[in-house]
Parts: structure tokens; C-alpha cells; sequence
């Protein structure tokens, strides 16, 4: 069960912090755990993780396809990898090795890749990964999460020490809006539906949640009424919620930190194309690089705003 504060605003708890706390009780309860980094310990959070769990803990340096062979062989072993390094570097570069040598295998590791898009920020285009989930899309059997704050972050890493197979979560490092109440629970491969609405209903993930229920409040405003649905799991989608939704509301816009193409809009277009074909506007990364500058500069330029995402709404009715 989960609940949606009355006020969103930025949580107290950096993303980072929630997840080094969530994988150290883990650890506490179960040895299997192991934590491997690309010497990005301290970017990552992990350093309580690496002082209190010497003996499982893993430097293995900027070699991130080397990492991933590392955790590989650790889960042939009955451990439980957990793998960090920033988005493109643990997905681009080790894409044959999660490939074959983790999924291909059917071995057990999961993977964390941080500051996806622009929450990159003045790392610049080289960090700021609009194409990871697409890059890793298409792997079979594999499992693709975005959770959009501390709390959902804490309990899905709780549930993954239990789960079998490949995982990769990406996620910000730092400080995002709060958007559900603590002791909240989330149940990987289905979304939720945080707002009620009847003309239209935005899919977002990741940072773009916030943004969606922003946008909501603008459309109401006006006279619309927009369903918001956190789809925190990718792959495998809820295609049940997304078909569901088509047939209730008639229309969808997809919000993400992510180049459209290969991205959630691609996987709900998906869902809906050979069922219940709707139109749907897409809110994200058209086909473009990133670049060095701040957060809300980059939000802006690439159009990851509630403003945009409202417009697209507007846009997308009128096409019912």
C-alpha cells in the first residue's frame, strides 16, 4: 500500500542516502549481500556501507564491464551482488557484459546507475545518460526500475534481496521531491495510479512524477481532469494499468528523463498500439545530446516541466 503526501516538496533524505541505509539492513540480515562500486564510493553514499561491511564491499575501479563479470561471478558463487557507477558507464559500456555474461548466464545481480538525464547536471553531456533504459530494454528477461523518491527507493532495494535475476535501477543521487508518505510499499511490475481523472492520464517515472502531479494541479485549474500514474517499473510494464487507462480516460501522455526513442513513451505506445489504440504525446529527450548546466536550466531546455507536460495534455485530448 502506498499513500501520496498532500504536499510535495523536496525530501529531507538525500536518494543516495536511502539507498545505502536500505542495502546496510539488508546486509545486516542477510550475508549473501555484497555492494560493488567504480570508484565512486563516496558520490554513491556507500561509504557507511564500506566502513561497516569491509569483507563485502568491492572497489573495482573505473572499469565498469569488469565490474559487472566481478558481480557475475559472485552470484555463481550464491552471493547477492549490488553493483554502482553512474548511468552510461555501468550500462553503454558494460551492455555485452550484463548481455551475456548476466542475463544470457540467468545469474543474479543488480545493478545501480545514478543521475539519470539531467540530474547529471554540470557533469555534462558524458554523464548524463538519456538512453540507458533503452540500451538495456531490449535484453530479455530483464527488469528496469525508476523510483521516483527516498521511500520508494528504501523499499524496493528491501525486495531485491529476496527476487532472482538481472535488475537495474536508476535513480538521482541527490535531493528530489518527496512524494510518498513514509512506510509506503510498491510492487515491482506495477504502477501506481496517484491522482484520479477522467480526460486523460500522464505515465511518469523518475523525477518526472513530481512534474505530472504539478501538471495535474495546472490542468484541473482549467478545467481538466488528469490521472497520474507512477510507472516505476518499465519492464516488465503494467500493461493491464496502461490498457486500463487508455480505455478510461481515451488519451496519454508519457513523462520521462529519457530520450523518447526506445524510452517509457516507446513501451506504453507499445501496450496500446495492438489493443486499444489511443493518442499519446510524449514528454522527454527528442533525440538530442546533454550538456554541462544546472538542473533547472536542463529541465527547461529539454522540456522535462509541468508547463510541458500540461501543454502535451491539452494536445493530446483534442486528438480523442
Amino acid at each position: 500500500m502506498f499513500k501520496v503526501k498532500p504536499v510535495i516538496e523536496n525530501s529531507p533524505v538525500l536518494m543516495r542516502d536511502a539507498y545505502c541505509s536500505a542495502l546496510s539492513d539488508l546486509a545486516e540480515k542477510d550475508s549473501r549481500i555484497v555492494a560493488l562500486d567504480a570508484d565512486l564510493v563516496s558520490s554513491s553514499g556507500m561509504k557507511p556501507f564500506f566502513d561497516k561491511y569491509p569483507d563485502r564491499a568491492i572497489q573495482c575501479g573505473i572499469a565498469e564491464a569488469n565490474m559487472i563479470g566481478v558481480a557475475c561471478g559472485l552470484s555463481l558463487m550464491g552471493k547477492v551482488p549490488f553493483i554502482h557507477s553512474f548511468g552510461p558507464f555501468v550500462t553503454r559500456r558494460a551492455c555485452d557484459q550484463i548481455f551475456i555474461s548476466a542475463s544470457y548466464a540467468k545469474l543474479n545481480i543488480r545493478i545501480l546507475g545514478s543521475d539519470p538525464g539531467v540530474t547529471a547536471a554540470y557533469n555534462g553531456g558524458t554523464h548524463m545518460p538519456f538512453e540507458d533504459m533503452g540500451v538495456l530494454r531490449s535484453i530479455p528477461e530483464i527488469t528496469l526500475l525508476e523510483p521516483c523518491d527516498p521511500v520508494a527507493v528504501a523499499d524496493i532495494v528491501s525486495q531485491l534481496a529476496d527476487l532472482y535475476g538481472v535488475y537495474y535501477m536508476r535513480m538521482a543521487r541527490k535531493n528530489v521531491p518527496g512524494v510518498y508518505e513514509a512506510g509506503s510499499s510498491f510492487e515491482i511490475g506495477k504502477g501506481n495510479i496517484l491522482r484520479n481523472g477522467c480526460d486523460v492520464t500522464i505515465i511518469a517515472s523518475g523525477i518526472m512524477v513530481a512534474e505530472a502531479l504539478k501538471a495535474a494541479v495546472m490542468l484541473e485549474e482549467d478545467g481538466v481532469s488528469a490521472r497520474v500514474v507512477d510507472m516505476f517499473t518499465w519492464k516488465p510494464m503494467d500493461t493491464q494499468l496502461v490498457l486500463r487507462c487508455a480505455e478510461e480516460t481515451g488519451a496519454i501522455v508519457t513523462a520521462e528523463n529519457h530520450n523518447i526513442i526506445g524510452g517509457l513513451g516507446s513501451a506504453v505506445s507499445e501496450a496500446v498500439v495492438s489493443t486499444l489504440p489511443v493518442p499519446v504525446n510524449m514528454v522527454g529527450v527528442n533525440d538530442r545530446f546533454g550538456q554541462v548546466g544546472s538542473e533547472d536550466f536542463l529541465r527547461r531546455e529539454y522540456g522535462l516541466t509541468a508547463e510541458r507536460i500540461a501543454e502535451s495534455a491539452k494536445q493530446v485530448i483534442e486528438r480523442k
